[in-house]
């Protein structure tokens, strides 16, 4: 069984509007699909229209977050009520923020020469869809500046580039609080990222776990086998369910849907532990 519980959509910074994104999904025999798309549930109704055949659909969201020392931290909130209004309060507030934010990085690169205007990057932005940084990389592709997403990343907006800068976001144990009440699951991306530049520690997952958090996306494009063993020996030792996405953007990064999986008995553990069943099935 195939399932990839980590992608993205038009209605944040994918390629693919929700109904392709399942369509792709059935072409690449994927049996489950999480759609998760930034700080945002704008996509599932549409995506729920488009399931077919034995797809079974999980409906989430990717909750950005902050440490206390502002460290860049994804918590996957997956089977959550979406009308647990404390929820939607916080990632409203997630999402208005990156309008000042965006502009604040914008004026940075001018500083330095780099030319782009926040009306050229909302280009890029689909109408509804969570601005992010990805619109800022398209906006340079656009004009030259790279050739792709992951180039613009890799030279000016990760995390500790000079030009980044953060918004207003919950604290990845207020995420996992919010996800809990909700009746979801939080599961933490990508921790090791080297595109997030995290320093999580042992003591970091523990006041995680304690916190309600379900599980670890352990096998993810931007975890090397070092960090995948490290992950996998941890999860173990908290009782955590193991995950592993593709993280699929469409054509907006080079992860490829289905590239990582995960395995069906931890899927079950994690269902399991939402306080009522919401896969979406035809």
């Amino acid at each position: 069984m195939k399932i990839d519980l980590h992608t993205h959509s038009t209605r944040s910074d994918g390629t693919m509007s929700p109904t392709q994104l399942v369509q792709h999904a059935i072409i690449n025999d994927i049996e489950i699909l999480g759609l998760t798309d930034h700080d945002t549930v704008a996509g599932w109704d549409e995506a729920v229209a488009s399931v077919r055949g034995t797809l079974q659909l999980v409906l989430g969201a990717e909750i950005s977050c902050l440490t206390e020392t502002h460290q860049s931290i994804h918590m996957l909130g997956l089977l959550f009520d979406r009308e647990y209004q404390p929820l939607q309060e916080a990632l409203a507030v997630s999402r208005d923020d990156r309008i000042p934010r965006m502009k604040k990085m914008i004026e940075l690169m001018a500083a330095d020469g780099i030319k782009i205007t926040f009306e050229e990057v909302l280009k890029f932005q689909p109408e509804g869809a969570t601005l992010g940084r990805p619109h800022l990389a398209d906006a340079l592709v656009a004009k030259g500046v790279v050739k792709n997403r992951d180039q613009a990343f890799a030279e000016f907006l990760a995390n500790d580039s000079k030009y980044y800068v953060s918004h207003i976001a919950p604290t990845p144990i207020e995420a996992i609080k919010l996800i809990k009440a909700a009746g979801g699951v939080a599961v933490i991306a990508h921790p090791y990222s080297s595109m997030r530049n995290t320093e999580m520690n042992i003591e970091s997952f523990i006041d995680l776990k304690n916190a309600g958090l379900n599980g670890i996306e352990v096998d993810h494009r931007d975890h090397g086998a070092a960090e995948r063993k490290m992950l996998r020996e941890l999860a173990t030792e908290l009782d955590l369910v193991i995950t592993g996405s593709s993280d699929f953007h469409g054509t907006g990064k080079l992860n490829e849907i289905g590239e990582n999986l995960t395995a069906p008995d931890h899927w079950q553990q994690l269902e399991s532990q939402a306080n009522q069943r919401r896969v979406v099935r035809k």
